[in-house]
């Protein structure tokens, strides 16, 4: 009799799990937009592209990709956060629009914490000093002296006012007493011609856009934000190396408006940890300046919560204004 009913009941748990597994809804049933904060040809638009490839391939349906550039990226992550939470509008979120932006004190348009589901980091994305030719520094600390030199005649550019570019600049600022003029654009695309055109002298970039240029002679890499050398870039030295303690470098991660369904988390976050264990995403990623990484949307999560506490102690030690 007993056994009977423990077969019975190992019969009612499957058919409840089955159940379960079966009422849990189909997603994606229609194309996905992708909000991307920024204008192609930064660092966000390959790696929105090449997860949304994966996406698509693994989920059989559409990722229409959408850039909304403006104010630093808060545009679009306000977009974004007041979409409809069904799971069908994503944001590739940036820890320039869900962090370093809250901290510098910019009027945002949503709360970083409050209003997004975290789905998980990607990557990260370490930041290069780049210079225009004509600049004579050859690391950064012949950066350095040159600005301490000529105070305010180096002018160092940025995506914008806020972005991690930009208070990059201001940490090395105030870890060195350098003195630079900062040049802030509408997005990366604009402040690349600008440098190589040799109207702003240096900028902190992601290394993927600038690539092609550094090959060419046309922009130079003196150093890198990220605490230690990048595997694609060896020969550029962290500033950390010369600087101990410097450390700038931003991620990128998928979120969903406040409430978007847990299914779909669920589903997102493998799709992602599948992603970057898979040696043509790591190899592509790796070869444009990426560091490939995964987490859980907790730990996403807890991430912004703990970056944003520690950039607002850094700006306000630093002394650092909004402009």
């Amino acid at each position: 009799m007993m056994r009977h009913s423990f077969c019975a009941l190992a019969l009612t748990l499957a058919a409840i799990s089955t159940a379960a597994q079966a009422a849990e809804p189909a997603y994606p049933t229609r194309p996905v937009r992708i909000i991307v904060p920024y204008p192609p040809g930064g660092t966000t638009d390959p790696t929105a592209r090449a997860f949304s490839g994966w996406f698509t391939e693994k989920f059989g349906t559409t990722m229409v990709i959408d850039n909304r550039p403006g104010a630093g990226s808060t545009l679009g992550h306000g977009i974004a956060a007041k979409a409809t939470p069904d799971g069908y509008t994503l944001v590739l979120g940036t820890s320039g629009g869900l962090v370093v932006s809250a901290a510098f004190g910019t009027k945002l348009s949503y709360d970083p914490v409050k209003d997004f589901t975290p789905i998980g980091v990607g990557v990260y994305v370490p930041f290069l000093i780049v210079v225009h030719p004509s600049v004579p520094a050859k690391n950064v600390k012949e950066l350095v002296d040159l600005a301490k030199a000529q105070p305010g005649k180096i002018n160092f550019a940025s995506p914008g006012t806020g972005t991690p570019n930009h208070l990059g600049m201001e940490l090395l600022t105030s870890l060195t007493g350098a003195k630079f003029t900062h040049v802030p654009y509408k997005g990366g695309g604009a402040a690349t011609v600008d440098l190589l055109s040799g109207r702003v002298q240096a900028i902190f970039g992601g290394a993927a856009p600038w690539q092609p240029h550094m090959a060419t002679g046309k922009a130079r890499a003196i150093a890198i934000g990220h605490p230690t050398r990048l595997k694609s870039l060896p020969d550029v030295p962290a500033i950390a190396e010369t600087y101990p303690g410097f450390n700038n470098t931003t991620w990128y991660g998928f979120l969903g408006p406040a409430g978007i369904p847990a299914h779909v988390v669920k589903k997102v976050n493998a799709e992602m940890k599948n992603a970057v264990a898979d040696p043509g995403i790591v190899k592509h990623l790796e070869s444009i300046g990426m560091v490939p990484t995964s987490t859980t949307p907790q730990e996403m999560g807890n991430m912004i919560r703990t970056e944003l506490a520690r950039w607002r102690q850094v700006i306000k030690d630093a002394g650092i204004k909004p402009e």
